[in-house]
């Protein structure tokens, strides 16, 4: 059996907020310029993050989750990953010990050491202490601590000093240019000006300990045929069958594995901007509407008269249309914004979405299909209120309870409910076809 390897770590921290992004967006950036083969890899859902880490390492970045993905699923792309990369940075979510299954889960999973991204900006010798709580709590291979938002080089001395037995890696001194944030986290790279200066910028700022990092181990992977626990019931393909996909950043919230998986069930896949009032493809057999910004560009939206002309055209038609968070903000009747400025959206479902400054939903779900379970997740910062009855709802995987509403109207499925299609691709390709029931 193939067993390929890599240097491969785990960028943990205690907390959101500590810069982990940053720090996995400055490494990835460094190592690739100093002539390093370099994957990344996000734990748990998350869309944003990944994009940013895709511009700082040039290539997609996937999402790895023992529940949401899958153990067998997981631990194979990072096989695959590790047949051509020099180096694999997998960035955790929220602290090491968070959530169940958490990143240190994740971490003893697979073998692969963990490096601590820990804010020094208001201690210096305590982020040894810290760095050996992460550590023994689990306990974990923490192979280093990498010292962020540090302000100067005693800063980073006093710091080092304090590190005991724990090697310090690395250093990231406090940026005069951030990335930007908001609500549901950093600004889109695309829409981030000077993007690529300011990660080659925080590329530079970091001091890596060279030594310290050669001296770190590689991982390695089984590398098997493995195939998806709900491939046996994939019968219902979408061979023959495209699919318009809206992308933009009004719809850009799309798992890179959702994609492959609609390939693989054997789908043509066509993409569209509504926000630059395309026309939805005529040869479009069914439309997919990802998550994404749609209350930023709530304006453009109303005045897209193709967009809307032709979704209505498709509606009407019976076309199968998976309207998703953001997708499902786009077709209600109306939304209101942040700024409480109301817009009219298409209409398609009763009711309008009012966007608030507290966090609605967050977590795990999964939704029960007659294929099985289809799992993923939701974050919003919205509310919809509708006379719509829910057809059904998703189940909250920490506490069983009842989750998200899955909204019908004809063949038309909307709910704030993200789907990770390649947990269940027979359930995926019944969201994309005519509904015979």
């Amino acid at each position: 059996m193939v067993r390929p390897s890599a240097k491969v770590v785990l960028i943990s921290a205690i907390a959101s907020g500590q810069g982990k992004t940053t720090t996995t967006a400055a490494l990835a950036r460094k190592l690739v310029k100093l002539g390093k083969t370099v994957r990344v890899f996000k734990t748990g859902p998350d869309f944003i993050d990944p994009m940013m880490l895709e511009r700082a390492c040039g290539s997609a970045v996937h999402s790895l989750d023992l529940w949401m993905v899958g153990q067998a699923d997981s631990e194979g792309m990072l096989a695959r990953a590790a047949l051509d990369a020099d180096v694999i940075l997998i960035e955790g979510v929220m602290g090491l010990y968070d959530g169940n299954p958490s990143s240190a889960d994740l971490a003893r999973a697979f073998g692969v050491p963990v490096v601590a991204v820990l804010d020094a900006s208001a201690m210096a010798q305590t982020v040894g202490a810290l760095a050996m709580g992460l550590r023994d709590f689990g306990p974990v291979h923490l192979a280093g601590v990498i010292a962020n938002r540090i302000a100067s080089e005693g800063h980073a001395k006093m710091v080092a000093a304090a590190m005991r037995d724990i090697p310090l890696l690395g250093s990231l001194r406090r940026q005069d240019e951030a990335l930007p944030e908001r609500h549901l986290g950093l600004v889109l790279p695309q829409e981030v000006d000077r993007i690529e200066a300011i990660l080659d910028a925080m590329a530079d700022s970091l001091e890596l300990d060279m030594q310290a990092w050669d001296a770190l181990p590689d991982t390695s992977f089984e590398l098997r045929e493995h195939v998806s626990q709900h491939v046996s019931q994939s019968a219902a393909n979408l061979a023959g069958k495209t699919i318009a996909i809206a992308r933009d950043a009004a719809f850009a919230f799309i798992y890179p594995a959702n994609i492959e998986c609609l390939i693989g069930l054997g789908a043509e896949l066509v993409f569209f901007l509504p926000l630059a009032d395309d026309a939805i493809p005529s040869q479009a057999d069914a439309l997919y509407l990802p998550g994404g910004y749609p209350e930023l560009h709530a304006e453009t939206l109303t005045q897209a008269s193709n967009w809307l002309a032709t979704l209505y055209a498709a509606h009407a038609q019976g076309m199968p249309i998976f309207a998703e968070c953001g997708g499902m903000m786009a077709i209600t009747e109306g939304l209101v914004d942040q700024q409480e400025q109301s817009w009219p959206m298409a209409g398609i479902l009763p009711g309008k979405v009012i966007m608030q400054k507290r966090l609605a939903a967050l977590g795990a779900q999964a939704l029960a299909t007659p294929q099985g379970e289809l799992r993923g997740h939701t974050f919003h910062y919205s509310r919809f209120e509708t006379t719509l009855t829910a057809s059904s709802h998703t189940i909250k995987h920490s506490t069983q309870q009842q989750g998200e509403a899955i909204y019908r109207v004809g063949n038309v499925r909307a709910s704030y409910f993200h789907a990770y299609f390649a947990s269940n691709p027979a359930a995926t390709a019944a969201l994309f076809s005519v509904e015979t029931s």
